[in-house]
């Protein structure tokens, strides 16, 4: 049962992940990738690496590949066939070793149905349910409608009263259908104000179980998890206790080995504690559990499916301080946190303070529709809770970041925020809330920010002068305009306006004076009235990325000539994204209401719904069903109703 290789049957930061705590014990990987990851950092770091021509549900073609390679194992990671029992069952039949849970355990609690039935008979309680929605009355509003082959925040809505169950019911299978192969659903009893609380366990063959404590989940977006911690600010000794119990009682039924998750809904007001799911596979939010922990999650995986018995009972399990996790995401939270795309020009992550950075990405890497729009997950561990949560901000303000849209910035206003540091991190978080989406820069820090992109911008031309590059920019023997840069932040066009003094300064005009102690292709050291620091820059193209004490001010290079753009027709809605077109819902000269459904697209496995911004009536529709549509594309032009008095 021992094996030296091993296939890492996934992409991205889990695959860096997996293939880093392989060979931290001696093991050789072999990485699986498609066209359009060949260039990413976990095929350059695994010891083989094998081109799939399909994509990474392809069963056939990941065993094809396993056999080729000679690996004597595979690892799924999470998604993709990290949870489907059938895949787990042929490589197994394949004479492979797989890591994780039983193919009958992974199937047992695939289905949500049968898992909450199986949770009910260890004793573990259970939220009202029903496979039928018209059972929505007796179950009571709100309720959510959930994928039965569901995870990831994928085929869920939440109801707040029967005229939107149909909608919510065919949303949710559509999404399942897509995301799963499966649009079976369920509903299920709502708790507005609670906490998602889950419980790692992990257990050999042998029967020996632990589990690791909890993390605490609460605070997410569309039903994803965005901010992970452990401990849960809620949780005592004696609901931990309880809480274990049951997960633990709920794994032995089931004869579970390996690294899970059994998943709980905390009532805020009660406590009481509700079964949600069982995840027979590593989680993205392990890295918490092994901070608390000192457990090394991913060894732990390899060595039960060698055969070793954990070694160690629920007494020898310690937690030692507080640890938080976020997952940086290309997406948008100022409109909805939606999926972003596009070229992360500048990614440089700090050297302190010293957090743990889980990414997949650098550099370079191009962000598209195609996979989900993690782009890393970054993780403080200190003493305290408040200590970890500072700590945590910090790093990811010091991230020098430019090129594709995220929540960086939410996330930094969330850590900061008294509603977080106070605990009070309920499932309804951002709502109830609303953390800053973007980071409000001051003008003293935009002055700052510009005068250090124009100064390094002085200096590239320098350091690309192909005459007199010993002479100094803006040197002359006679007296001459000042020099100018502008650079627009937004719509906010800034011009710097500077002169280069005898004594090496430089006169900013009524932004003062600069002094540049040091220069180089990727920062600039400036002094600017006295106040000094040192900024990492990047350019790309017309993009300057110019970073500060509190992030990375993004501006566009304003060109010396007026160069003319075309306008969005006034009155026209646009793709917020790349997507597929799922359905229109309107046609030419149909009138609408506020609110009301026009256009659903699909992107990274999950419906967006384009709403009309008032009533009005469509002039044109320019999609239709099925098709590709590109980031800004127009989908239909809109004329609102005219709602002046006229006299």
């Amino acid at each position: 049962m021992t094996f030296t290789t091993i296939m890492v049957a996934n992409r991205g930061e889990i695959a860096r992940r997996v293939i880093r705590g392989a060979h931290a014990v001696g093991l050789r990987c072999v990485a699986v990738y498609v066209d359009v990851d060949a260039d990413d950092l976990y095929v350059r770091e695994a010891d083989v690496a094998m081109r799939l021509a399909t994509n990474y549900l392809d069963g056939e073609a990941i065993l094809a590949a396993a056999k080729m390679s000679s690996v004597e194992a595979i690892h799924p990671g999470y998604g993709f066939l990290s949870e489907n029992g059938d895949f787990a069952a042929n490589v197994e039949a394949a004479g492979l070793v797989w890591i994780g849970p039983s193919p009958r355990v992974i199937d047992s609690m695939g289905d949500k149905l049968a898992a909450k039935r199986l949770a009910k008979r260890a004793g573990v309680a259970v939220l009202p349910s029903s496979e039928d929605p018209n059972d929505a009355s007796s179950i009571g509003y709100p309720l959510m409608v959930k994928a039965v082959a569901g995870g990831g925040g994928k085929g869920i809505r939440v109801v707040t009263d029967a005229t939107q169950l149909d909608e919510a019911v065919a949303a949710a299978q559509r999404e399942a259908k897509s995301s799963f192969g499966d649009d079976r659903i369920f509903i299920e009893r709502y708790l507005a104000s609670s906490r998602h609380v889950e419980i790692q366990i992990l257990g050999d063959r042998y029967g020996n179980l632990v589990h690791l404590g909890e993390r605490d989940c609460s605070i997410q977006r569309r039903h994803q998890k965005l901010i992970e911690e452990s401990p849960s600010p809620i949780v005592d000794e004696d609901l931990r206790r309880a809480m274990g119990a049951a997960a633990l009682d709920l794994a032995r039924l089931i004869g579970y080995k390996s690294a899970g998750t059994v998943e709980f809904l905390v009532d805020d007001e009660t406590h009481d504690f509700y079964f949600l799911e069982v995840n027979t596979r590593l989680q993205v939010e392990h890295p918490v559990t092994e901070e608390v922990t000192g457990i090394d999650l991913v060894r732990e995986q390899l060595r039960v499916a060698q055969g070793e018995r954990l070694g160690y009972g629920q007494d020898d399990v310690h937690f030692s301080g507080s640890a938080i996790e976020v997952r940086l995401c290309a997406e948008d939270p100022s409109v909805g946190f939606l999926p972003a795309t596009g070229t992360l020009f500048a990614y440089e992550t700090p050297s302190e303070p010293l957090v743990r950075w889980e990414s997949g990405v650098e550099r370079g890497s191009v962000v598209t529709v195609s996979f989900d729009p993690l782009l890393a997950k970054v993780i403080a561990h200190a003493p305290t809770r408040v200590e970890a949560a500072a700590t945590l901000a910090r790093a990811l303000e010091r991230l020098h970041l430019g090129g594709v849209t995220t929540n960086r910035d939410f996330l930094v206003a969330t850590l900061r925020s008294e509603h977080f540091l106070a605990g009070d991190t309920t499932t309804d978080f951002i709502e109830r809330f609303d953390s800053p989406r973007e980071l409000p820069f001051c003008e003293e820090e935009l002055v700052a920010a510009a005068s250090a992109g124009a100064l390094w911008l002085q200096g590239e031309r320098r350091a690309n002068a192909e005459v007199l590059h010993q002479v100094p920019s803006g040197w002359r023997n006679a007296r001459l305009p000042r020099q100018r840069t502008s650079l627009l932040f937004g719509h906010q066009q800034m011009d710097l306006n500077y002169a280069l003094r005898r004594d090496g300064t430089f006169d900013l005009g009524a932004h003062g004076s600069a002094r540049v102690h040091h220069w180089n292709e990727s920062a600039i050291d400036l002094e600017l009235n006295g106040y000094r620091s040192t900024s990492r820059v990047t350019r790309a193209g017309e993009n300057l990325y110019v970073q500060i004490l509190r992030g990375t001010v993004a501006f566009k290079i304003v060109s010396r000539f007026d160069v003319q753009h075309g306008e969005i027709t006034p009155g026209g809605l646009n793709a917020p994204m790349p997507g597929l077109i799922l359905d229109v819902r309107v046609s030419a000269g149909q009138h609408v209401n506020a609110g009301e459904t026009m256009v659903v697209m699909e992107a990274m496995k999950m419906e967006h719904v384009i709403s009309a911004p008032s009533s009005g009536t469509v002039s044109e529709v320019l999609v239709t069903k099925d098709q590709q549509v590109d980031n800004g594309a127009p989908l239909l032009t809109f004329d609102p109703d005219d709602t002046t008095n006229e006299t």
